[in-house]
């Protein structure tokens, strides 16, 4: 059904669809600033394996052993989270630190998150986060 629906819109003419114009230069804009982040941002890059398509939730650090961590002393301005199941990448979510900062917060604030225990021997505290408090953006 995918393949069909693809073969179907491989033979439109571009030219002939409503405002293309409009929509290459917006689509043009978001290529270039996606381009200027990979190439000079600075990105935290955090895996999540498996889990996570049972849980629905990612998992962010916040404090390893008692001391800040992860989320709450990254110098990156982005943070890219690769969503992994079984070795390979489903998806990648790249979003601001601030507005990250931000979700975490409302997430928790609002009872969909919650703040546990968890890693190497219990040691961090991390933040577990729905997937879909990160889809909405809050």
């Amino acid at each position: 059904m995918v393949e069909e629906k693809l073969r179907a819109y491989q033979g439109k003419n571009l030219d002939k669809l409503k405002k293309f114009d409009i929509d290459l230069d917006f689509g043009l804009h978001y290529e270039k600033s996606l381009a200027k982040i990979l190439k000079l941002g600075k990105v935290e890059v955090k895996t999540e394996r498996d889990k996570w398509k049972k849980t629905r939730n990612i998992a962010i650090e916040l404090s390893c052993n008692g001391e800040l961590s992860g989320l709450n002393i990254t110098e990156a301005e982005y943070w890219a989270h690769i969503l992994s199941w079984k070795g390979n990448i489903i998806s990648v979510i790249l979003i601001p630190v601030d507005k990250l900062k931000e979700i975490v917060k409302l997430s928790i604030h609002d009872g969909n998150g919650k703040v546990t225990m968890g890693g190497d021997n219990n040691a961090s505290e991390i933040a577990l986060i729905p997937l879909e408090d990160l889809a909405n953006g809050f």
